[in-house]
């Protein structure tokens, strides 16, 4: 179990999948720019992130910004939106002054489509996990919504997808730790970093500064 001064951002699982010297840029050296994308979808998110925010439909409640933590895994954050699904006593939550028990089904709002990187996935599983460890409750199912195709994938959070999470949560504290940057390879992915000009990738791909002067700079001796 972690300490309270020990959590990390849960929204950081995100970031470590994608890259871990992006997450490690934000996350151990505090960096952050912004590009269009990351614009975008900070706007979208102060919609959705509404801690007061309410919504029954049929039955079903809708809560935004449900603050979430785990110190099993160590992360601490916010879910966009939790949907409250009626249930029995049995397998249910009591959530405030609603009447009844509910199961939670969390929700990640994302600006784009569907990665071909599992890191929204992880993202979800561990806001499920952490609602587990809160509420002792089984959190089964979720879902992302994608607003570039306006389309909801479901996910069902198997016990793969759990150890992913664990695994994933233990290699960002050990890096934490460490306080070091990774290095990481110029890739095609980096192009739409908001980081690429403080990540400088491609200089990690390059060999030490002499082998450089002596390949493109100084002629070899006849």
């Amino acid at each position: 179990m972690y300490s309270e001064d020990q959590m990390l951002m849960l929204s950081g699982i995100q970031h470590y999948v994608f890259c871990a010297r992006q997450w490690a840029l934000i996350h151990i050296d505090q960096v952050w720019q912004d590009n269009v994308l990351t614009m975008e979808g900070s706007l979208q998110h102060n919609v959705v992130d509404d801690p007061e925010y309410r919504q029954n439909n049929g039955g079903v409640i809708t809560v935004r910004g449900f603050r979430v933590a785990s110190y099993a895994l160590g992360l601490t954050g916010i879910a966009d939106a939790v949907e409250l699904h009626p249930a029995t006593s049995a397998n249910g939550i009591y959530f405030g002054k609603y009447s009844g028990y509910f199961l939670p089904f969390p929700i990640e709002y994302k600006h784009g489509s569907k990665k071909s990187i599992d890191c929204d996935i992880l993202q979800l599983a561990a806001q499920a996990m952490c609602i587990e460890e809160m509420y002792g409750v089984a959190v089964t199912q979720g879902a992302i919504f994608y607003r570039k195709t306006n389309r909801r994938q479901a996910v069902e959070i198997t016990e793969e997808i759990r150890r992913r999470v664990r695994d994933t949560s233990d290699m960002m504290h050990g890096l934490f730790e460490t306080g070091k940057l990774p290095k990481a390879p110029l890739q095609a992915k980096c192009r739409n970093c908001s980081l690429i000009d403080a990540c400088m990738p491609a200089s990690e791909a390059q060999s030490d500064v002499q082998t450089y002067l002596n390949q493109y700079m100084y002629e070899s001796p006849s």
